[in-house]
């Protein structure tokens, strides 16, 4: 990677803020139920939970988990983002770059970081993945799904995927080996892992979804 991390993050928000009603109108109906229940379904407790949307975008999200009862507290680095879902949903939608994260310690049961988590680009993923676990509860669950990888060379040292520039949209596109390289060392034990859409063969899903449990002190 060849520009600073902050540089890919301004440039990625960019993006955003520049396509995002055509984001919101793209994406409002996509169905992922199936991720909400890998969430809420991991959980020890009996609800409501106090759930953080990491890279809530528009609130669609946020909109489930609070007309579920949870307390759903958005976070975005993008300014319309953050705008929309409070408008949308009414709930606290904290205006954060991914890199430069200020969350209280021990609040979130569930961390919900739906397509957003690979934007961080993979030196950096250590440190954010730490201050994620700091914000967490004890036993919280962290669901995660990213892009995997299609086309190209790998660059992953491991060579378990990519990393780099699409259009102006930066990400890591790993498999989940890789991704359980930086979930294990952030100290999360692996529940599961899936990868969707359901039902086609694995050239045709291109999604992989994780689900992490906060591992003890």
């Amino acid at each position: 990677m060849d520009a600073p991390p902050f540089d890919v993050s301004r440039r990625t928000l960019g993006h955003y803020e520049s396509s995002s009603r055509a984001f919101w109108e793209g994406t409002r109906d996509h169905d992922v139920t199936e991720n909400y229940a890998a969430l809420l379904g991991s959980l020890d407790l009996a609800g409501p939970f106090t759930i953080l949307d990491f890279g809530c975008g528009p609130g669609r999200d946020l909109a489930y988990f609070r007309s579920l009862g949870h307390e759903a507290v958005g976070l975005d680095g993008c300014m319309a983002f953050s705008a929309m879902a409070r408008e949308q949903t009414g709930c606290e939608v904290l205006q954060q770059d991914f890199l430069a994260l200020d969350l209280p310690e021990g609040r979130f049961d569930g961390v919900f970081a739906n397509a957003s988590l690979f934007h961080v680009p993979s030196r950096e993923l250590p440190r954010v993945l730490c201050e994620l676990r700091r914000a967490m509860k004890p036993r919280g669950v962290f669901f995660a799904s990213n892009p995997r990888p299609s086309g190209g060379d790998p660059v992953s040292p491991s060579g378990t995927g990519r990393e780099g520039w699409s259009g102006d949209r930066y990400g890591c596109y790993f498999e989940f080996e890789r991704w359980r390289e930086f979930f294990v060392a952030a100290r999360f034990d692996e529940l599961r892992h899936y990868y969707r859409p359901a039902g086609l063969p694995p050239s045709e899903q291109p999604w992989l979804a994780m689900v992490w449990r906060r591992g003890n002190d």
